[in-house]
């Protein structure tokens, strides 16, 4: 894998997100900053429409680029309350752009580039009841990540959660990677975000079953892409499934050739729900935001990573010096 990459700390550092009025009370959801990164912990449905509500018909005032990522029902809600002021803003199943966690920020950057003469507004729900342990850490991944990739830019980012319906972890992940919050219409100061680190979601995936085949691959990528169809095949996978997978492991693949010593690892199993496909390599992944953004229309190369995120349902990603591991989740049934 690529080792090449990295960001700094210091240019990424998110706390200049809320400002204080005049008289040094709290901002409002209105108050112009570079970037802000903000959780809004709903406990009603009307709660949610009236503040999410609020936020965006406050970036129309001001001639912001609007982007609403939110599950099928939220949108009808917040229709609804938006009324004619729906139009000017551009709706997003999550449920779909976001299956994958890894897919939100490609989603997120192409809306800032393609208004990159506006400021941004993006309310964005990455978290809902049925996401899977697995999802979920993936998502607190994702939310760390936003802090990161759009840092000193003219984006505020304001991520609905469920305060009923959710579990208690899942809510102190996104407290904790939230910088602001939104109660009531106005803006404060997380003293529960944590800041940048990077650790508390890298810990070791848990093993593969035990007996899982395993097919060592050097030289040429094609062992690896036909290991993997034919044991995807044999878990119940079905086409056009199948091929993504195919692709998603032949990018890994190449990038073991291309990056490392050029020795890897491929192995599946499947479940009741999915199938895994886990290949490793002795590489090291430097950049946390690689595959994370979509490649620039101008780059000759470099897609591979991307390309992995958009094909597969679910991928998770531990890299150090040790080496890399990718995990891609394909569902079954779809």
């Amino acid at each position: 894998m690529d080792p090449r990459g990295g960001f700094s700390r210091a240019a990424a550092d998110p706390r200049m997100a809320v400002e204080t009025t005049g008289g040094g009370g709290p901002a409002t959801a209105n108050s112009a900053a570079p970037f802000a990164h903000i959780a809004l912990f709903y406990r009603s449905a009307s709660q949610y429409a009236q503040e999410v509500g609020q936020f965006v018909r406050a970036g129309l005032a001001t001639g912001e680029a609007i982007m609403i990522a939110v599950p099928r029902p939220r949108a009808l809600l917040l229709r609804e309350e938006l009324g004619v002021y729906a139009a000017g803003v551009a709706f997003a199943d999550i449920t779909t752009v976001g299956r994958n966690p890894g897919r939100i920020l490609s989603a997120m950057h192409a809306f800032v580039q393609a208004h990159s003469d506006q400021a941004v507004r993006y309310i964005g729900e990455p978290g809902w009841r049925s996401r899977t342990a697995a999802e979920w850490h993936e998502v607190a991944r994702h939310e760390v990540l936003v802090n990161v990739a759009f840092a000193g830019q003219p984006v505020r980012a304001l991520c609905p959660y469920d305060a009923v319906a959710l579990a208690p972890e899942a809510l102190l992940q996104a407290e904790r990677s939230h910088p602001a919050l939104l109660e009531a219409g106005r803006l404060r100061a997380n003293g529960s975000f944590s800041g940048l680190g990077f650790a508390e979601h890298d810990a070791p995936l848990p093993d593969a079953p035990e007996g899982t085949v395993v097919l060592m691959y050097r030289d040429d990528p094609r062992s690896a892409r036909n290991f993997a169809r034919d044991r995807a095949k044999a878990e119940g996978l079905r086409e056009p499934r199948i091929t993504d997978l195919v692709i998603a492991v032949g990018e890994l693949a190449a990038n073991t050739l291309r990056h490392t010593d050029g020795t890897g690892s491929v192995r599946v199993w499947g479940t009741d729900t999915e199938v895994i496909c886990e290949v490793r390599d002795g590489g090291c992944i430097g950049d946390v935001l690689a595959g994370r953004r979509g490649p620039a229309p101008e780059a000759g190369r470099g897609h591979g990573l991307w390309v992995v995120q958009q094909v597969c349902d679910l991928v998770e990603m531990r890299t150090n010096v040790a080496g890399t591991t990718f995990r891609l989740h394909m569902a079954l049934g779809i």
